[in-house]
């Protein structure tokens, strides 16, 4: 019986311990399961439950002028985000985020309670806020209330040299300017790191696994102090002469560094765009608006002359009594010259002996000089939507062009473009590209400079000289003694052209008022090119004196001698001609449009094209498709929808000519 008992215990206390091994191996099975087994995989479960990849932004690179100035920067700032599915209740949310981050609280509250309803575990509730609101919900110490790193775009000069830096959309990218065309340089590479977080996915530590490369900080050409100067002048003259737009560039003739570029009306890049907001004071006036140049264009066809012909600045052209039949088309002066010399032609800005000229000259030569001075064609400048302006092949020319072109008509051009061909003379022959990036830098790094294109000959140096000469001549006694700078000789030509209405399919009594020019004479340290749109008065009138405070200013700051006595001179030492128009055929109806934009010969050519249809309002997408239906070539600016356009819609796209849309979020 003892016996029987004493088996039955051994028996069970071996059931029990193979039990004990069984469930150990099981254990120690699942051990090694959960270990050594599976152990990656329950590794990332882990850290996918308290670790957050997390991406650290570069800072994007900013602009500087030639001098150091910052002209944009990015500042490190906090966008406030929640936890829809751990947030109290959205009426909680939005009674405290909503006053404190000037947001309309209901909209605050739908929107913490859709995402939550969504199940969504991240929600933005307000973009880079400012530092004061971001001190004040910190001091709140509430645990659901997270403040991400962000960057804030800032542009410590507002408005200033706006439509050259340009601007970014809401995701910190570039939508215009150069912050647009060298948006890979400024972004630089972002980072990584790996952060620790609780219960409440609150950040408690973390690990930098990729560090982010700052964008490069880019220093432009332009002086911020002369920069300042030109866009003051120009928005006071174009608001004095109820002008509607204008642009002023400055240039350094022989390394082709813009000193300043500016364009009326302006922006503050600080501000965004709004959904109703008018874009039209984002357009680049100066590069990406073409317009006919008018009498500022008789240095082209007078340069062609003395390098063609034997004409010189002497030699006597008759002026027809103010009055020449071209082909049949009547062409008039603003004064009745019987004859002059070519050099008073140009200071007088006689639209006959300019005619003459070009005649003598011819069609063929002519349009090549007008190609070597580079109209026709984009300069180059890394600014998005730069015009070409328009000039026609010699197939497209009707038998009274040559007088048109000659006088600044039936060609478009852009302020920049004119400076660059203001530059050919003032430098002694050369075509040089016109620049506004001195190079790029990393921060702590060294300068990396943009390279310098090669110089193209366009004309002989001495008929550069000559040239600047005759230029001379128009301040001192022809149409630009407004022009006249204190301290410096100067040289330039005005214009005034008219502005054709595509409603009465006429010219009409308003004009692009320009002046075009450089000093000192003897050897140019700066052209200066100014243009105001919509004008009612002659470019000497509101043109000639902005030219006069900035070629005066950017003289004084670039240390340049003065070399004319310390008097300032008169303005008028004896009455002079004030009025420089190309009258191209005032009132006269135009022909009839046809859709290929090609017109029978003998007809006027500015008004010939395809409707510039209406794009505001439109995807980018439906944009394209219309462009490529209609055969309307568009340059494209920015994302989102279009906000604005040049041409306007209805208006007449000339040939060769692009459709520049602004588009926006």
């Amino acid at each position: 019986m003892i016996t029987t008992d004493a088996t039955q215990a051994t028996r069970r206390a071996t059931w029990l311990a193979l039990a004990g091994l069984v469930w150990a191996a099981v254990i120690g099975g699942r051990l090694i399961q959960l270990q050594v087994v599976d152990h990656e995989e329950y590794r990332k479960k882990s850290d996918d439950q308290v670790m957050r990849q997390v991406e650290l932004r570069a800072p994007r690179g900013g602009f500087y002028d030639r001098n150091g100035r910052p002209l944009a920067m990015d500042l490190p700032v906090d966008s406030i985000t929640v936890n829809p599915m751990q947030a109290p209740d959205p009426e909680i949310v939005a009674g405290i985020l909503g006053p404190i981050l000037g947001l309309n609280p209901a909209e605050v509250r739908t929107k913490v309670a859709n995402a939550a309803q969504a199940q969504r575990r991240f929600l933005y509730v307000d973009r880079k806020v400012s530092f004061q609101n971001s001190e004040r919900l910190r001091s709140l110490r509430r645990w659901w209330i997270q403040f991400e790193p962000d960057t804030l775009r800032v542009y410590p000069k507002g408005s200033l040299a706006s439509h050259l830096v340009g601007s970014v959309d809401h995701g910190g990218r570039g939508n215009s300017g150069l912050e647009q065309s060298q948006d890979q340089e400024l972004r630089g590479r972002p980072g990584s790191a790996r952060m620790l977080t609780d219960v409440v996915h609150r950040g408690v530590d973390s690990q930098i696994r990729e560090r982010p490369l700052p964008g490069k900080n880019i220093i432009l050409t332009i002086d911020e102090r002369l920069q300042y100067v030109a866009e003051h002048a120009l928005a006071k003259a174009v608001v004095d002469s109820h002008s509607q737009t204008g642009s002023v560039v400055v240039m350094n003739p022989e390394t082709g560094e813009i000193l300043a570029l500016a364009s009326y009306p302006t922006f503050d890049a600080n501000q965004p765009v709004g959904p109703n907001d008018n874009l039209e004071p984002r357009m680049n006036h100066a590069a990406s608006v073409p317009f006919e140049p008018g009498s500022v264009f008789k240095v082209i066809t007078l340069a062609a002359a003395l390098e063609t012909t034997t004409l010189r600045p002497e030699t006597v052209i008759p002026c027809g009594n103010g009055s020449i039949n071209l082909f049949g088309r009547v062409i008039k002066d603003h004064n009745s010259y019987s004859a002059l010399s070519m050099a008073d032609v140009l200071a007088k800005s006689s639209n006959i002996g300019a005619i003459q000229i070009g005649l003598r000259v011819g069609p063929q030569n002519l349009l090549n000089y007008v190609r070597r001075f580079g109209f026709g064609r984009k300069t180059g400048i890394p600014l998005p939507a730069e015009s070409s302006g328009v000039v026609r092949d010699l197939a497209h020319w009707g038998k009274t062009s040559i007088g048109s072109v000659a006088m600044g008509h039936e060609i478009s051009t852009t302020t920049i473009q004119l400076a660059q061909a203001i530059g050919v003379v003032a430098n002694g022959g050369r075509l040089v590209k016109p620049r506004v990036v001195v190079g790029r830098q990393r921060p702590g790094g060294s300068l990396e400079r943009d390279p310098i294109e090669p110089t193209q000959p366009v004309i002989r140096p001495e008929t550069a000289i000559t040239m600047r000469q005759m230029m001379e001549g128009v301040v001192l006694h022809g149409t630009g003694t407004s022009a006249r700078v204190d301290g410096y000789t100067a040289g330039g030509k005005t214009g005034t052209a008219q502005i054709f209405d595509q409603k009465c399919k006429c010219y009409t009594h308003f004009y692009n008022a320009s002046f075009a020019g450089f000093a000192p004479v003897a050897k140019p340290a700066v052209v200066v090119v100014v243009t105001i749109n919509g004008a009612a008065v002659y470019g000497a009138t509101v043109a000639g004196p902005v030219f006069r405070e900035v070629a005066g200013t950017a003289l004084r700051l670039l240390n340049v001698p003065k070399d004319l006595p310390e008097v300032p001179l008169p303005q008028k030492d004896t009455p002079v001609e004030q009025n420089d128009l190309a009258i191209a055929d005032l009132g006269r109806p135009a022909p009839h449009l046809l859709e290929s934009g090609v017109p029978p010969r003998g007809e006027a050519l500015e008004v010939w094209g395809p409707k510039v249809p209406d794009f505001y309002g439109k995807t980018l997408r439906t944009v394209m498709q219309e462009s490529a239906r209609l055969g309307v070539p568009v340059d494209v600016i920015g994302s989102g929808i279009v906000r604005a356009q040049a041409p306007a819609a209805g208006g007449i796209l000339a040939h060769g000519e692009r459709v520049r849309v602004q588009f926006a979020r």
